[in-house]
């Protein structure tokens, strides 16, 4: 099966040359490389969050298989959806989905079902893929869908499932977690808030991120992503976390009066 481009022309162009060309724009030329377990990554439009994302990117060695993570945006009837095989297709050209990889970890988290449905329209995904098709031309990709209804306890079992899974799998994979920080608040209580939030990432403290994200009323829309990446993250030997940009869609339009938050974390 193949996933067509879904928001291609709308949160990032729609043509190869386009594409390639503004990706270049948000890249960090000379960049320092490194090995990472886990990414946190914006999935607004390139115009907005794109340039925290090539910042991600760019400090990335991306290996052959990526795990992405992603909040839904609207309502799916699996806890976390997975699509196993296939591929998915954008300006860029198509990106297999690493079957194997996807079998084990249905296989080893709780919860996790194959649901191709859940992944048709949802953007929080796909905008990774052509940064990541960029980078790593071959990579193939298991994409993740999580439902907002997922608890604490079920993100943790899918956080040690799918760490079982890639020791299982005996290839490097990258887990990137897809996700936005406070959404239509000043800059100020973004700045604030988000901060809060970032905090516990770079503590690689999974448990205190969903506690102040829910305690807060923090508008991050992918935290309980992030909340199982980190999970995965210190299971397969992560020691530190780094933020490796922080900034607002009111850098892009000037207005803070009312802005959304992005961030880019690598874990290391």
């Amino acid at each position: 099966m193949k996933r067509q481009s879904s928001v291609a022309g709308y949160f990032y162009p729609g043509k190869a040359e386009a594409l390639e060309k503004m990706i270049r724009q948000m890249t960090l030329s000379g960049a320092k490389k490194e090995k990472a377990v886990a990414a946190v990554c914006p999935h607004a439009g390139y115009e907005y969050s794109g340039p925290v994302a090539g910042a991600v990117y760019s400090r990335v060695e991306i290996p052959g298989t990526c795990i992405v993570l992603g909040p839904s945006h609207r309502p799916i009837e699996s806890l976390f959806a997975i699509m196993r095989e296939g591929s998915w297709v954008t300006p860029l050209g198509e990106v297999p989905l690493e079957t194997s990889l996807a079998d084990l970890i249905i296989s080893r988290a709780p919860g996790v079902e194959e649901d191709a449905e859940a992944h048709r329209h949802e953007h929080s995904l796909e905008v990774q893929v052509p940064f990541i098709q960029f980078f790593r031309k071959e990579a193939a990709i298991v994409p993740v869908c999580v439902s907002h209804e997922a608890s604490l306890a079920d993100l943790e079992g899918l956080g040690k499932g799918m760490a079982d899974a890639v020791r299982e799998y005996g290839r490097d994979a990258l887990i990137i977690a897809s996700t936005d920080m406070s959404h239509y608040v000043t800059r100020k209580a973004a700045e604030k808030k988000d901060f809060m939030a970032i905090d516990r990432m770079l503590k690689l403290d999974p448990r205190g991120l969903h506690r102040v994200v829910e305690e807060e009323n923090i508008s991050m829309c992918g935290y309980q992503p992030a909340t199982a990446a980190l999970v995965a993250a210190l299971e397969l030997g992560a020691r530190r976390a780094e933020l490796v940009r922080y900034q607002t869609s009111g850098d892009r339009t000037g207005d803070y009066s009312e802005v959304v938050g992005y961030a880019g974390v690598l874990v290391i």
